[in-house]
């Protein structure tokens, strides 16, 4: 049966969590989104397991399991970060960079200036970034999500992760299942914790908007995937990328929203296997 091996890695300064797939290559390396972890991951790698295919997702710093974020700009410290996975993970080999939302981000400016690296190819899902970033105001004025900061009381755990969990199956999924919301991961326990999330938001949505990356210095291939759905970054906004690269692939995946790595994850796979060889 397939298995995810996790671990613990320092990198850039930054202990996180790794969860990891042995296989053959080109490995994929897979970057999560804003509030989410590597787990967002764990369904597609065990996919990729089962084809030995070698792929890794780790937590980004400042989310799930990873050390804090420093002050100051938020996507320059993500890209030294994923920079130093890429540069430690693939010894040398070529490795395709797929990522979700912010993850899409980092892995567009990582092939805008890969320095050193060899990119076989990069998938953004639903990237951040191509226009003007669209994803946080309904996530910060969801009425669960403000209901549950300004409740006078102490709210416990488990009632903010279902009030998070049910404002992500409105805003992030197309008709989700129970269980594919839950892999979600939603790691909140208190209030502050949630205040800190949407003030994290509040900060990198700026970054997003002033135009993250150029896309016209990209020379790996490139594939675009959106779900059909997606209510929170629409699959228009890949206009931005075919505009400036032609020969950018495109692949909408019907019935999906935001998270095609848990709508989708047989499709996703599929169309990862081929994509970099």
């Amino acid at each position: 049966m397939p298995t995810v091996f996790e671990h613990r890695v320092e990198l850039a300064g930054h202990m996180t969590r790794a969860l990891e797939v042995a296989g053959d290559g080109p490995g994929i390396v897979l970057l999560h989104g804003w509030s989410h972890s590597a787990d967002t991951w764990r369904p597609l790698l065990l996919e990729l397991a089962a084809r030995e295919r070698r792929a890794i997702a780790v937590d980004l710093p400042g989310f799930g399991e990873a050390t804090p974020l420093a002050p100051g700009a938020v996507l320059p410290q993500l890209d030294v970060f994923a920079s130093e996975l890429v540069r430690t993970w693939a010894n040398d080999e070529p490795v395709v960079i797929a990522g979700s939302s912010l993850g899409g981000c980092l892995a567009l400016r990582l092939a805008e200036h890969p320095g050193d690296l060899k990119l076989a190819g990069v998938v953004p899902v639903a990237p951040d970034g191509l226009e003007m970033p669209s994803w946080f105001d309904p996530i910060e004025e969801d009425p669960i999500v403000r209901r549950l900061l300004s409740m006078p009381v102490p709210v416990p755990g488990e009632l903010l992760r279902r009030g998070q969990k049910g404002a992500h199956r409105r805003l992030a999924f197309s008709d989700a299942q129970r269980a594919v919301v839950d892999a979600f991961g939603v790691d909140s326990e208190t209030r502050a914790d949630v205040a800190a999330l949407l003030e994290s938001g509040r900060k990198l949505a700026p970054e997003l908007a002033n135009a993250p990356f150029d896309l016209v210095g990209i020379r790996c291939p490139v594939l675009l995937v959106w779900g059909a759905y997606d209510r929170m970054l629409p699959h228009t906004d890949a206009r931005m990328a075919l505009d400036a690269l032609p020969t950018t692939q495109v692949e909408l995946i019907e019935g999906c929203g935001h998270h095609p790595q848990l709508e989708a994850t047989g499709r996703l796979v599929e169309l990862l296997l081929p994509f970099g060889i």
